[in-house]
């Protein structure tokens, strides 16, 4: 498996993966409940140890790089905490549910907006840091092998 160089490349990788998952899941027809609930399931997990390993190390690293970061990881926070609401909601519905559709595609809405932000704004103001990216990349993975490995 040909892993990211750094810590951007490793999120970003990430971000395209769950937009892949959020595309297949709308592919899928209406009445695909086991494929359904299996993608949503692997996006949930995918979306969760993501989320983890940005707020236990990514996030607090680049807080230490000053105000330029404070009012954009204080956004993300919010996006993820909204985000864990809806996996929550999703994980513990079956995908015949009302609205089980209709959160599944709020969620990807909600993580495509969250994934452009950080493409477009935090990472490249990342880039012009001091901070050891290849190190930082290097502990987001050993992090996330950990925590996939746990599920």
């Amino acid at each position: 498996m040909n892993q990211p160089k750094d810590a951007i490349a490793l999120l970003t990788a990430d971000h395209e993966e769950a937009r892949a998952l959020f595309s297949k899941y709308e592919e899928l027809g209406e009445r695909a409940w086991v494929s359904k609930k299996k993608l949503a399931t692997e996006v949930c997990q995918a979306l969760t140890v993501h989320a983890q390993i940005e707020e236990e190390i990514f996030y607090p690293a680049l807080r230490t790089q000053g105000k330029p970061f404070q009012d954009l990881l204080d956004e993300a926070q919010v996006e993820h905490a909204g985000a864990k609401a809806l996996i929550a909601q999703i994980e513990a519905m079956a995908p015949q549910d009302d609205l089980y559709d209709a959160k599944v595609k709020v969620l990807g809405e909600q993580i495509d907006h969250h994934a452009t932000e950080e493409e477009d704004e935090m990472f490249p103001k990342c880039r012009k840091t001091t901070l050891d990216l290849v190190a930082l990349g290097e502990q987001l993975l050993a992090r996330k092998l950990a925590l996939m490995a746990s599920l």
